[in-house]
Protein backbone atom coordinates (compact mmCIF):
# COMPACT_ATOMS: atom_id res chain seq x y z
CA UNK A 1 0.00 0.00 0.00
CA UNK A 2 1.20 3.26 -0.56
CA UNK A 3 1.07 6.02 2.10
CA UNK A 4 0.10 9.31 1.75
CA UNK A 5 3.26 11.89 0.50
CA UNK A 6 2.96 14.74 3.25
CA UNK A 7 2.90 17.71 1.56
CA UNK A 8 6.05 19.97 1.57
CA UNK A 9 5.90 22.97 3.59
CA UNK A 10 6.09 26.14 1.22
CA UNK A 11 8.44 28.28 1.32
CA UNK A 12 8.38 32.02 0.99
CA UNK A 13 10.91 32.15 -2.67
CA UNK A 14 12.13 35.07 -4.16
CA UNK A 15 10.59 36.53 -7.12
CA UNK A 16 12.42 35.62 -10.47
CA UNK A 17 14.13 38.92 -12.07
CA UNK A 18 11.95 39.73 -15.40
CA UNK A 19 13.77 39.55 -18.29
CA UNK A 20 13.13 40.96 -21.77
CA UNK A 21 14.79 38.68 -24.33
CA UNK A 22 12.50 38.90 -26.68
CA UNK A 23 13.42 36.14 -29.53
CA UNK A 24 17.15 36.17 -28.81
CA UNK A 25 17.64 39.89 -29.88
CA UNK A 26 18.95 40.98 -26.46
CA UNK A 27 17.66 43.23 -23.93
CA UNK A 28 15.70 46.32 -24.53
CA UNK A 29 17.39 49.53 -24.19
CA UNK A 30 16.23 52.98 -22.01
CA UNK A 31 12.88 54.22 -23.59
CA UNK A 32 15.05 57.65 -23.85
CA UNK A 33 18.48 58.75 -23.48
CA UNK A 34 19.18 59.70 -19.43
CA UNK A 35 19.14 63.57 -20.71
CA UNK A 36 16.13 63.37 -21.89
CA UNK A 37 13.13 63.62 -19.81
CA UNK A 38 10.44 61.39 -20.12
CA UNK A 39 7.31 62.65 -18.60
CA UNK A 40 7.63 66.82 -19.98
CA UNK A 41 3.90 67.88 -20.22
CA UNK A 42 2.85 70.73 -22.40
CA UNK A 43 2.71 73.00 -19.81
CA UNK A 44 5.81 72.26 -18.55
CA UNK A 45 7.24 72.73 -22.03
CA UNK A 46 5.67 75.96 -22.57
CA UNK A 47 6.74 77.24 -18.96
CA UNK A 48 10.08 76.68 -20.49
CA UNK A 49 9.76 78.52 -23.39
CA UNK A 50 8.54 81.52 -21.59
CA UNK A 51 11.96 81.28 -19.47
CA UNK A 52 13.80 80.84 -22.20
CA UNK A 53 12.27 83.98 -23.41
CA UNK A 54 13.14 86.00 -20.04
CA UNK A 55 16.58 85.29 -19.77
CA UNK A 56 16.98 86.56 -23.15
CA UNK A 57 15.25 89.61 -21.95
CA UNK A 58 16.81 89.77 -18.29
CA UNK A 59 20.97 89.98 -20.40
CA UNK A 60 19.70 93.53 -22.18
CA UNK A 61 17.42 94.42 -18.96
CA UNK A 62 18.75 93.84 -15.55
CA UNK A 63 15.30 95.44 -13.77
CA UNK A 64 13.59 92.37 -15.34
CA UNK A 65 14.55 90.51 -12.40
CA UNK A 66 12.24 92.00 -10.20
CA UNK A 67 9.50 91.14 -12.40
CA UNK A 68 7.02 88.02 -11.28
CA UNK A 69 6.46 86.16 -15.30
CA UNK A 70 3.51 83.86 -14.82
CA UNK A 71 2.12 80.92 -17.40
CA UNK A 72 -2.19 80.57 -16.82
CA UNK A 73 -4.07 78.50 -18.96
CA UNK A 74 -6.52 80.80 -19.96
CA UNK A 75 -7.53 84.27 -19.11
CA UNK A 76 -10.00 84.82 -16.16
CA UNK A 77 -12.48 87.16 -17.59
CA UNK A 78 -13.37 86.46 -21.62
CA UNK A 79 -13.80 89.71 -23.16
CA UNK A 80 -14.55 89.58 -26.99
CA UNK A 81 -10.82 89.05 -27.96
CA UNK A 82 -8.63 86.88 -26.13
CA UNK A 83 -5.62 88.49 -25.01
CA UNK A 84 -2.11 86.28 -25.43
CA UNK A 85 -0.84 88.17 -22.09
CA UNK A 86 -1.40 90.79 -19.91
CA UNK A 87 0.95 93.28 -17.55
CA UNK A 88 0.43 94.53 -14.30
CA UNK A 89 2.22 97.25 -12.59
CA UNK A 90 3.83 97.10 -9.00
CA UNK A 91 1.49 97.19 -6.26
CA UNK A 92 1.48 97.37 -2.22
CA UNK A 93 4.28 94.78 -1.52
CA UNK A 94 3.29 92.99 -4.82
CA UNK A 95 6.47 92.75 -7.55
CA UNK A 96 4.81 93.84 -11.24
CA UNK A 97 3.84 90.69 -13.12
CA UNK A 98 3.30 89.78 -16.34
CA UNK A 99 1.25 86.75 -17.18
CA UNK A 100 1.16 84.73 -20.27
CA UNK A 101 -1.81 82.45 -21.36
CA UNK A 102 -0.89 79.14 -22.64
CA UNK A 103 -3.99 78.16 -24.44
CA UNK A 104 -4.72 81.06 -26.26
CA UNK A 105 -0.83 80.93 -27.91
CA UNK A 106 -1.23 77.34 -28.09
CA UNK A 107 -4.17 77.30 -30.11
CA UNK A 108 -2.62 79.86 -32.86
CA UNK A 109 0.52 78.31 -33.25
CA UNK A 110 0.75 74.81 -35.32
CA UNK A 111 4.82 73.43 -33.57
CA UNK A 112 7.07 74.07 -31.09
CA UNK A 113 9.16 76.74 -33.34
CA UNK A 114 5.72 78.79 -34.14
CA UNK A 115 5.09 78.73 -30.49
CA UNK A 116 8.23 79.86 -29.17
CA UNK A 117 8.42 82.92 -31.49
CA UNK A 118 4.76 83.78 -29.95
CA UNK A 119 5.70 83.39 -26.52
CA UNK A 120 8.67 85.41 -27.11
CA UNK A 121 6.84 87.90 -29.11
CA UNK A 122 4.23 88.28 -26.42
CA UNK A 123 6.75 88.54 -23.61
CA UNK A 124 8.45 91.29 -25.72
CA UNK A 125 5.11 93.20 -25.93
CA UNK A 126 4.56 93.26 -22.34
CA UNK A 127 8.22 93.93 -20.77
CA UNK A 128 7.54 96.93 -23.12
CA UNK A 129 4.16 97.29 -21.94
CA UNK A 130 5.43 97.47 -18.27
CA UNK A 131 8.43 99.79 -19.00
CA UNK A 132 6.90 102.04 -21.05
CA UNK A 133 8.61 101.51 -24.03
CA UNK A 134 8.20 99.84 -27.71
CA UNK A 135 8.96 96.34 -28.62
CA UNK A 136 11.46 97.25 -30.85
CA UNK A 137 13.34 99.27 -28.39
CA UNK A 138 13.27 95.85 -25.85
CA UNK A 139 14.40 93.43 -28.31
CA UNK A 140 15.96 94.98 -31.57
CA UNK A 141 14.94 91.83 -33.67
CA UNK A 142 11.22 91.79 -32.39
CA UNK A 143 8.91 91.15 -35.45
CA UNK A 144 12.12 89.97 -37.86
CA UNK A 145 12.03 86.49 -37.22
Amino acid sequence: MDSPVPPRPTEPREPRPRRRDRHGRGMRGPVAPPQVPLSASRSETFRDLVRDSVERLERRWPQLTDVEFLVLEVPESPDETVPLGSSLPAGKGQPARIIVYRRPVEIRTKNRDERALLVHEVVVEQVADLLGLSPESVDPRYGQE
